[in-house]
């Protein structure tokens, strides 16, 4: 699942924060990779012009990111896509692929090298997180396109809390939903002492765990921002909260291209940072119901 890809590169980061060395210090380069063909490695900018569409990879139930409904591939990550493909001139072309064990697995199959069956990999991957030093150790990739600030935050029924949103220390006694292996579900499962642990509720999904917000079994829950806005129903809300002790509660989403198409990365770039200025961006946000964090103008 998309949250444990995402909690173990958090979990990584948060680990080495507070290291006294540069950026990338101690990594040693990689071995590149030999490549095949361009079948297995993507395709250059110029290819991808000629030939009329562009290749994209998302993650498959990921609302509202990117998910299928009545046949018909949808959310913001999607929508993203065609106006990344719209900018270069080109029709957008989606696969919808499961999450593997971490987002390094990810990288390998639907960037650079391809899964082991059924598949091959797209010319760009969408909503990839970024960290500087993940980055550093993934060579074959590109990551670019930053678009979104995402951050941990917890939802709650407005009746419930009528004065004060919920914080972490309130589900000493009141329930709280999470995404089972989500990086809420590490925060909170380590609140000292484990005085959370029997007020926990895990779902599948932060889907599953909204509903069970909205249906009166837990009295809060908490994950991902706009996962948590997409579940929101009238009656409930959602806000940020001190997170003490969590060294990173956000980050910044973008996208991935094979290191040996820059020429493409810089396309996409300048096609998302196009979007991001002139509001395009915020506008998907928007239609989708959800709060729009832009990452700091480059």
């Amino acid at each position: 699942m998309i949250g444990r890809s995402l909690f173990l590169l958090l979990l990584a980061a948060t680990l080495s924060t507070g290291m006294a060395m540069a950026r990338c210090e101690d990594h040693v380069p990689q071995p590149k990779p030999q490549n095949a063909g361009r079948d297995i490695v993507g395709a250059d900018l110029d290819t991808i012009v000629e030939r009329g569409y562009i290749e994209f990879a998302a993650y498959d139930d990921f609302p509202p990111w990117s998910y299928e409904r009545d046949g018909k591939i949808l959310g913001v990550d999607i929508d993203i896509g065609r106006l990344i493909a719209e900018e270069l001139d080109v029709e957008a072309r989606f696969n919808l692929v499961a999450a593997g064990e971490n987002l390094e697995a990810d990288l390998r199959n639907w960037i650079w090298k391809g899964p082991l069956i059924n598949g091959r990999v797209a010319n760009v991957m969408l909503h990839v997180p970024y960290d500087s030093e993940f980055a550093c150790r993934v060579e074959q990739v590109v990551f670019t396109g930053q678009y979104h600030d995402e951050e941990i935050a917890i939802a709650y029924g407005r009746d419930t809390y009528p004065d004060d949103p919920p914080v972490p220390a309130y589900f000493r006694i009141d329930t709280v939903a999470v995404e089972n292996d989500s990086i809420a579900d590490f925060y909170l499962s380590a609140f000292p002492g484990g005085q959370l642990a029997q007020n926990m509720r895990r779902y599948p999904t932060v889907a599953k765990a909204m509903q069970a917000l909205a249906g009166g079994a837990t009295m809060a829950a908490m994950g991902p921002r706009a996962q948590l806005e997409a579940g929101r129903t009238p009656e409930l809300d959602t806000h940020t909260p001190p997170l003490p002790g969590f060294a990173v509660s956000s980050w910044t989403t973008g996208v991935a291209v094979h290191f040996a198409y820059r020429g493409l990365g810089y396309a996409v770039d300048d096609a998302i940072f196009a979007a991001l200025q002139d509001g395009r961006i915020t506008e998907i946000f928007n239609r989708h119901g959800l709060a729009h964090s832009p990452p700091a103008l480059r």
